[in-house]
């Protein structure tokens, strides 16, 4: 295993509502010495989750809304922040609820990924929400969420949709979709 680097200094350079800016300069074993950047979360962290919830054998849900990063409106998984005190399958219940009108009996965490590691620390919870009922919570979101359906075994054409974008809810729909396969619910 690799030696990490030291930290020689860490600095926040930039801050937002969101964001800060944090500057780190490190030393790597073979003593070379560089500068990074990197975007952190503010406050605790508590994480975040995003949902590839099953309204049928074949298919999951997707949610549009408006990405302020993209300034367009986008298709994705449903997801958001962990808040305090709570768990990550509730947490995945709940937005599940708040963004797509559906809960889900059966919630299963699946794994945990990053979006660009090289720069930003955040990680997101991927979660299976399976056995679903119709549930609205009121969310934070500034407008109605669109919902559609993604069939499993059409994820090369979903990938090809203009208003389809994030890499992590595509690697989340590939992994349930092999993972579904594996344990025989799902024939690709």
């Amino acid at each position: 295993m690799r030696q990490k680097p030291t930290v020689l200094a860490r600095e926040i350079v930039a801050s937002s509502r969101l964001f800060r800016v944090e500057e780190v300069q490190l030393r790597f074993s073979n003593g070379v010495e560089r500068t990074y950047e990197r975007l952190v979360g503010r406050g605790a962290g508590y994480g975040a989750v995003m949902i590839v919830a099953m309204i049928d054998a074949d298919h999951a849900l997707l949610v549009e809304e408006y990405c302020g990063g993209t300034d367009e409106y986008e298709l994705s998984l449903p997801k958001g922040l962990i808040e305090p005190g709570e768990d990550v399958l509730a947490a995945a219940n709940r937005e599940l609820k708040e963004e797509a009108g559906y809960g889900a009996r059966q919630l299963e965490h699946l794994t945990e990924l990053s979006l660009s590691p090289g720069y930003m620390s955040q990680k997101i919870q991927v979660v299976l929400a399976t056995d679903l009922y119709e549930e609205r919570l009121e969310g934070d979101e500034p407008e109605p969420m669109r919902v559609e359906r993604v069939n499993l075994r059409e994820l090369s054409l979903l990938a090809q949709n203009e208003q389809f974008s994030e890499g992590r809810a595509l690697a989340a729909l590939y992994l349930v979709r092999d993972l579904l396969t594996q344990r025989g619910a799902f024939t690709a």
